[in-house]
């Protein structure tokens, strides 16, 4: 279900085993970072995905990750390992759910009882053994908030997410032209989709993060919708330095936000 994702299918038995990504690897350490935004964007306003609000996060956690592994060898003495931020096949969720840090929920993202889903996922993997933690129990129960509420029925099972037909696909991944079935179908996402996270009741208790590099550029909260229509790729450049929103390019944000005009 990874549409052209091909990427996906590639290196499953590094997915599998770390050690095959990590000489002599013992543990993985499993981490989150908060991103939800303490501003919404304009009402008025074709959206973006929160996790798209500052800067791309792959660079702000792997300097982090880098920290942590430095402080470790710095405190402890020699460990080998190496830093993980989507960066590599590696299952990211899957050894979060495992380290105890939340469960997965029926939309397919990590949540947690104490602060629901909106943050990003990180690992060390390293050749240190550990006194490992144990998975939590799943307190999704009977709700279906989430399948409910995705726009392309992308959600076709408690905890199976058919990729090719998830908004973030479509507006992120996908190269060529949005097939035209889906017009009307996309509750103005122009990069990304937070649908299925906005609804589950466990991101009630979300609190805005203290990461200044994820705060976004004011002039992009403000956008309307008529200034997304509008936008030169001089303004995009500005606006969205070293933001996630450079994966889709300009032309691809164009495209986007004129299939839902």
């Amino acid at each position: 279900m990874n549409g052209q994702m091909s990427y996906m299918e590639n290196h499953f038995d590094k997915r599998l085993d770390p050690t095959l990504l990590v000489d002599g690897a013992k543990s993985v350490v499993s981490l989150l970072l908060n991103y939800y935004p303490s501003e919404l964007q304009n009402p008025d306003s074709y959206k973006i995905s929160k996790y798209a609000y500052g800067q791309d996060y792959h660079f702000v956690i792997k300097e982090k990750l880098k920290e942590l592994l430095y402080s470790i060898q710095s405190n402890i003495g020699e460990v080998g390992g190496r830093a993980f931020v989507d960066s590599a096949p590696v299952l990211d969720k899957a050894w979060a759910a495992k380290s105890g840090l939340g469960w997965i929920g029926k939309n397919g993202n990590l949540l947690t009882q104490k602060v629901g889903s909106f943050y990003f996922i990180a690992e060390l993997i390293i050749d240190l053994d550990l006194e490992y933690d144990n998975a939590t129990t799943d307190h999704c129960g009977s709700c279906t908030a989430c399948i409910d509420a995705c726009p392309t029925q992308a959600i076709v099972g408690p905890r199976v997410v058919d990729g090719s037909k998830c908004i973030s696909y479509f507006t992120i991944e996908l190269k060529e032209n949005i097939p035209v079935e889906m017009k009307g179908k996309f509750d103005d996402w122009a990069f990304g989709c937070d649908v299925c996270q906005d609804v589950c009741p466990w991101n009630r208790f979300s609190k805005p993060h203290k990461e200044p590099l994820f705060n976004p550029n004011p002039e992009m909260l403000s956008l309307s919708k008529k200034d997304w229509t509008e936008i030169t790729e001089e303004t995009f450049k500005v606006i969205f330095k070293n933001s996630p929103l450079k994966r889709a390019k300009f032309e691809g944000l164009k495209r986007n936000v004129d299939f839902l005009k």
